[in-house]
């Protein structure tokens, strides 16, 4: 093998490895939620309908690829894109799946959901009965 050929292999292998990481829907729907700005675990669940554990298992594969990045604010952890760019990856496979970029961009969430007792979603005023939010410090 050539140098050349060396390159390309090496190339090829570490762009599979990252499109392995969005090979399944319920990543990319994750992706989409986190979107524009950041979720919880919460803002997920209400956003997608599915399990906590679900879709932590996968949060945890998107985050050991360094596609997102996670960050603790009081009991809620909060992802976000490491790289923007990732969306740009979407909506080019959305594009050649045949999805315009106007359905892919009207998914993409960036506004709080009713579901959703996190901070970012609700305040004290728009609580629903029963749920209490608490403010954490450090």
């Amino acid at each position: 093998m050539n140098i050349t050929q060396i390159r390309v292999k090496e190339l090829s292998e570490k762009a599979a490895r990252l499109l392995r990481h969005f090979g399944q829907p319920e990543r990319v729907s994750i992706l989409l939620v986190i979107g524009k700005g950041e979720a919880c675990v919460c803002h997920l669940e209400a956003a997608l309908s599915l399990r906590q554990a679900y879709i932590s298992q996968h949060l945890m594969a998107l985050r050991d690829a360094e596609i997102v990045i996670a960050r603790r604010e009081g009991r809620n952890i909060f992802y976000r894109l490491k790289n923007p760019q990732a969306l740009d990856l979407i909506q080019l496979a959305g594009g050649l799946a045949g999805v315009t970029s106007a359905e892919i961009n009207s998914s993409i969430q960036s506004t709080g959901l009713l579901n959703c007792p996190c901070p970012h979603c609700t305040s004290k005023d728009e609580l629903q009965p029963g749920l209490e939010v608490r403010k954490y410090s450090r």
